[in-house]
């Protein structure tokens, strides 16, 4: 699988690809991953070493771009996307911000590892303030690979980006011709092309440079959102336990004498706790660490007061948040709010 290439901080414009004059312009902000990848054969499509390849060459091999916008590039990060920091995600917040606020900027590219991309779209939809459209892509093959998918890919989202029936919609990702919101779209499968899928399907597809669409999200983000980068110094710590049969404490134990704030808890089924964590959750709540009882359960959503009495032990539910991003809604709220009403709103509304 994948082996990350070592990062790089520093924000270097690239080139824009040649354009007609009077398309819209949209910025391509690259952070590495699998879309800049290289194997050793054409056959290497799982075995790769991903963040080689920079956004200048990546945008100089698509000509094809130049008929959708004219487009600019960033390299923001050079990393494999499991390897993100809450810094990062700060970082590359801070510059979308910047960019969407540039009257010459219509929409905004990210190129990104496929590992981590539904948490940084989802962390982009939460406290980015905009109506521009904000578009994740990645992919599964590394370009030198047979088949490969991220040029079409990469094509399809600056596409996406560009058309003016994507503004207001919220930061989107667009991979294998469809189009999702970041909110409900995660990786289902590590080797095939068509790895990402939201459970409540997708908002559109994106087929030959045009955007279909058959719904909108309803809950909130971007432009309607409450949070705002610029008022976000840095991330509080929020960890995540997973649960399993047999699941002993020690986890939970050591995350919550590292300093944690809140936890979510991955339950099994409807968000279900072993009878020997539910005392645990209840000290570390009894000393200040926020509960929040999610599930790893990719489809349905976490019923409040069903399974656990969430009332009376003051937990919060994450609706139908997976547990990756019921850590990134915890912690952006936590710089806002502690108190558990609030918290538990802000989980219904977004």
């Amino acid at each position: 699988m994948a082996q990350a290439a070592p990062s790089t901080i520093a924000v270097q414009p690239a080139a824009a690809a040649p354009a007609p004059a009077g398309l819209p312009h949209v910025v391509v902000l690259a952070t590495g991953g699998t879309i800049a990848g290289a194997g050793a054969s054409a056959t290497s499509s799982a075995t790769y070493q991903a963040a080689k390849v920079p956004v200048d060459q990546l945008l100089a091999g698509l000509p094809e771009l130049g008929k959708a916008a004219r487009v600019s590039g960033e390299q923001v990060f050079q990393i494999a996307s499991e390897s993100f920091t809450n810094e990062q995600l700060l970082t590359l917040a801070r510059r979308v911000q910047a960019l969407v606020r540039q009257p010459d900027v219509q929409g905004i590219v990210i190129t990104h590892g496929t590992d981590t991309l539904e948490e940084t779209g989802f962390f982009l939809n939460l406290v980015v303030q905009t109506d521009k459209p904000v578009v994740l892509v990645g992919s599964m093959r590394p370009g030198t690979a047979l088949s490969a998918d991220g040029a079409l890919n990469l094509v399809g989202a600056v596409s996406v980006a560009a058309s003016p029936e994507s503004a207001g919609k919220g930061v989107l990702v667009s991979m294998h011709d469809e189009i999702h919101t970041a909110r409900d779209v995660a990786k289902m499968a590590n080797i095939k092309t068509s790895a990402f899928a939201s459970p409540w399907g997708p908002l559109g597809m994106v087929v030959e440079g045009k955007t279909w669409w058959f719904r909108a999200p309803v809950k909130r983000h971007t432009s309607a959102s409450e949070f705002s980068i610029d008022r976000i110094q840095a991330l509080p710590a929020v960890d995540i336990v997973y649960s399993y049969a047999n699941v002993p404490g020690t986890a939970l134990d050591a995350l919550g004498a590292a300093g944690m704030q809140a936890v979510i808890h991955a339950g099994t089924g409807n968000g279900s706790v072993a009878d020997r964590i539910v005392p645990r959750l209840n000290e570390w709540r009894r000393k200040g660490v926020v509960v929040v009882r999610s599930s790893r359960i990719p489809g349905g959503f976490v019923l409040r007061n069903a399974e656990q009495p969430d009332d009376k032990y003051d937990w919060i539910v994450a609706h139908d948040l997976n547990p990756q991003k019921a850590r990134l809604l915890a912690a952006v709220a936590l710089t806002q709010t502690r108190d558990t009403r609030e918290l538990q709103r802000i989980f219904w509304e977004y």
